[in-house]
């Protein structure tokens, strides 16, 4: 079989749980996954009432949909960042507090910890056959993101810092969620700890190769810059817990603004890259499908819309029908295996 075509709901908090699912079931998805803010999934009332995870499968199942992960960006991206007052646009109040840096970190790493067992019970909630191996897709955030470029001159064990700090406090995280059977998939993305192949083979040492440690595979923050996005599904295979579907264009704009994007915003003509709707962009997915069947992941492939140039739904609609188009089953012969019989 292909595998299941999702959506993630991250870009759609604005709408109330239902109508997103409504929404998606009308654009041909087979699920969805949910995102922890808005209304969709909150991590505090699945702990603390009895009866929450049953109305999310609840009003999936009357829409005909399943899910295969929650995701918790927000959360994560505070848990090792240097925070300032963007981190309060993202973050449930309860975690930002007063600010105060190491509170934040701190609040928002038990946050995490929480929400892998909110994703326990929520996947053991699902109806019978729908219970999957259950995935956190989220951020790590970065201490030693500001120092992406080595100037003043930044060294190796300025960097190591960053990656202990990442293991200090991912460590600890981790353990919570093999605790819960629950997979942490970090999704590569400049910001995080690991956003290219090199950094994330390092963040996977740091942590000593924890077995819930694994990645959320998107090609859209790699190909812009220059990172081999097909080698990094044939790298870290059996550490790919989840899909995303995302894509992007660059070698763009007018000159005028580099792979750093000038400080300008999404959809400016400028820019030398932009996110996609998925078939717009410069990712070749034909390639990603192979690799993803030679490494055999059979997860969910994930939409995670993001087009400031096109209306969503559109959008939305079309990626669904992309991305049925595009993946294909494994085969289960050699093409020329039959010559002899």
């Amino acid at each position: 079989m292909s595998r299941p075509v999702t959506l993630f709901t991250g870009q759609w908090a604005d709408l109330p749980f239902d109508t997103i699912c409504e929404k998606a079931k009308s654009f041909g998805y087979d699920g969805i996954e949910l995102a922890c803010w808005g209304d969709h999934f909150e991590v505090d009332k699945a702990l603390s009432d009895d009866g929450y995870v049953k109305t999310r499968w609840d009003i999936l199942t009357k829409h005909g949909l399943t899910a295969f992960a929650i995701s918790a960006h927000l959360v994560g991206q505070a848990i090792c960042d240097h925070i300032d007052e963007r981190h309060k646009l993202i973050l449930p109040p309860d975690v930002y507090g007063d600010g105060e840096a190491e509170g934040v970190r701190q609040r928002a790493a038990q946050k995490m910890i929480d929400t892998a067992k909110a994703a326990r019970l929520f996947i053991d909630a699902g109806p019978d056959g729908e219970r999957h191996p259950a995935v956190v897709n989220g951020f790590t955030g970065s201490s030693i993101w500001h120092s992406i470029y080595a100037f003043p001159p930044t060294d190796q064990a300025y960097w190591q810092k960053g990656f202990d700090d990442f293991s200090a406090r991912f460590k600890p995280i981790l353990a919570a969620f093999e605790a819960a059977n629950v997979n942490f998939a970090l999704e590569v993305h400049p910001t995080e700890i690991a956003f290219d192949i090199a950094s994330a083979q390092r963040a996977v040492e740091a942590v000593g190769g924890h077995k819930r440690f694994g990645f959320n595979y998107d090609p859209s923050h790699l190909g812009y810059q220059g990172v081999d996005y097909v080698k990094f599904i044939y790298t870290f295979g059996p550490r790919i817990f989840h899909v995303h579907m995302k894509d992007a264009q660059w070698g763009r704009g007018d000159g005028t603004a580099g792979v750093f994007g000038g400080h300008t915003t999404f959809a400016d003509p400028r820019r030398y890259w932009d996110f996609r709707s998925l078939g717009h962009g410069d990712v070749d997915f034909d390639s990603i499908i192979c690799a993803l069947n030679d490494v055999k992941y059979g997860g969910p492939l994930s939409v995670e819309w993001e087009d400031s140039r096109m209306d969503r739904e559109h959008g939305a609609a079309e990626a669904c029908d992309f991305v049925r188009g595009v993946d294909f089953p494994s085969s289960g012969i050699a093409f020329d295996g039959q010559f002899d019989n």
